[in-house]
This record gives C-alpha cells, sequence and structure tokens, in this order.
C-alpha cells in the first residue's frame, strides 16, 4: 500500500520569517520596534548567521521591516494611502481651495518636505507631450505620517506660466490646477498611464526604500478645453504604501 507523500516542510529560515511576521501582525512589534537580530536568532534557533540573516530579508523585501546600517532591522507598517484616481482630481477638490492630497489622506498629517521650482529646456518627454522649448519645472517629495511616500516632478509651458504663482513654492489655496484656471487654461481633462519598476538608488535613497521594494510611477498628463497639454506630472511612489483605486461605469 502506498503511503501518502509527506508534505514538504519550509526552510527553516522562512519559519522563522513566518513566525516574526505573526508577531508583528499579532502587535507584539510596532512600528519603528527593533526586531530581533541575527545573533538573538542564532541563539534561539541554533542556526547559522546567513540562514538568520535569511530570515530577516524576507521581512524587509515584503516592505515590513527596514534594515538601519549599524543599528539592526526595524519594524515598517504603514496604513496604505487609497489613491483614488478621479475623485482626487475633480474640480470640486481643487476648485474649491482643497488640495489634492486631502482627498489621498483623509485627515491624516502630510508635508512637502522638498520642493525646487525651476526653468529649464524641456526634456524630450516634456517637449513632445507640451509642445514646447522651455518649461518651468516643480519637483517635490510628499511624505505621510512622517514618512517619504512619493516623489513628483511637473513640467509647465514657460509661455503659459511664466509670472503665475505656479513657478514659485507655495501656488495658493487648489495649488497648482486653481491657478492655471486664474489663467485661463483650467485642466478638463486628465491621463494617466500607470507602470511598476525597480527604483534607481537615488530614488530609493529619498523615498527610504529597503531592498527589493518597487515603485509605482504614474505619468498624469492634464488638458485644457481645445485638447492642448497643460501639464506632465510624472509621479513616483513607494509602492508598499499605494492602494491605487479606479472607479469604472459600465
Amino acid at each position: 500500500m502506498m503511503q501518502s507523500p509527506v508534505p514538504h516542510e519550509p526552510p527553516i529560515y522562512r519559519r522563522i520569517a513566518d513566525r516574526l511576521r505573526q508577531a508583528i501582525k499579532a502587535g507584539e512589534f510596532r512600528d519603528g520596534d527593533r526586531l530581533p537580530g541575527e545573533n538573538a536568532l542564532m541563539a534561539e534557533y541554533g542556526i547559522a548567521r546567513a540562514t538568520a540573516r535569511q530570515a530577516l530579508a524576507v521581512l524587509i523585501n515584503e516592505g515590513m521591516a527596514v534594515p538601519r546600517r549599524g543599528s539592526g532591522v526595524y519594524v515598517r507598517q504603514f496604513r496604505p494611502i487609497r489613491r483614488h484616481g478621479s475623485r482626487r482630481l475633480s474640480r470640486e477638490q481643487w476648485g474649491t481651495g482643497r488640495a489634492i492630497w486631502d482627498g489621498d489622506t483623509a485627515g491624516r498629517p502630510y508635508a512637502v518636505d522638498e520642493i525646487a521650482v525651476t526653468r529649464e529646456q524641456a526634456a524630450e518627454d516634456a517637449a513632445r507631450v507640451l509642445g514646447c522649448e522651455e518649461v518651468w519645472v516643480r519637483r517635490r517629495r510628499y511624505s505621510v505620517d512622517g514618512r517619504p511616500v512619493q516623489l513628483a516632478t511637473s513640467h509647465f509651458p514657460v509661455e503659459l506660466v511664466t509670472g503665475s504663482p505656479i513657478t514659485v513654492p507655495d501656488p495658493g489655496p487648489g495649488g497648482v490646477y486653481a491657478r492655471l484656471r486664474d489663467l485661463g487654461h483650467a485642466p478638463v481633462h486628465f491621463t494617466e498611464e500607470v507602470r511598476a519598476r525597480m527604483p534607481a538608488p537615488d530614488e530609493a535613497s529619498r523615498l527610504g526604500l529597503s531592498a527589493g521594494t518597487p515603485v509605482i510611477v504614474v505619468c498624469r498628463t492634464a488638458y485644457a478645453a481645445g485638447g492642448g497639454a497643460v501639464e506632465l506630472n510624472t509621479m513616483i511612489m513607494d509602492a508598499a504604501s499605494y492602494v491605487l483605486q479606479y472607479d469604472f461605469d459600465v
């Protein structure tokens, strides 16, 4: 009589990672807590250092933990931001002086903790989309709950926005779309393209990403009445920090 095959048991480093993950979800370790280090795992489970390192690497690659050089591995729990693609861009949002991010964060504290506004020669994609040789570029980094989550780079035609608040760090209530409306070029249509990739080293550094964490890249074009493009915005998001929601009627 044939015996049933014995179920294959996961390797020890996977089992250790599972136990640590369960402990995090159970609240035994909270956001920012230091996880047991390699030495502690070696002593508790009788394993080699390489195995302990593998176990911690599983959680790091899942985005549940982040290593700090010379200090250890820490829990990284973050309630994802629900980014509602159409609702956040509605005229009811920016047209009444509210920031787009107010809709994303639902009361959670957020900040633009890096911003630079410069006049530049248009890069190839901006020149193609906006149909101009020079652009004003707004580069920002956004943080939610004190954690960097997004890098954004917006391009605007020079002849359209020069002399307006769009060319200074704080464009005022409602942001750049309210200022485009003031200039007579209110956005009436948006197109977004979404893709995923691994981050460049500078992106990983500025977003504080652990090894193996991908980014979501959203490229949005805003169009005014008549079909002319008035903004090209490329957003690079920490994939572990976002849920992208899009609604469709059929």
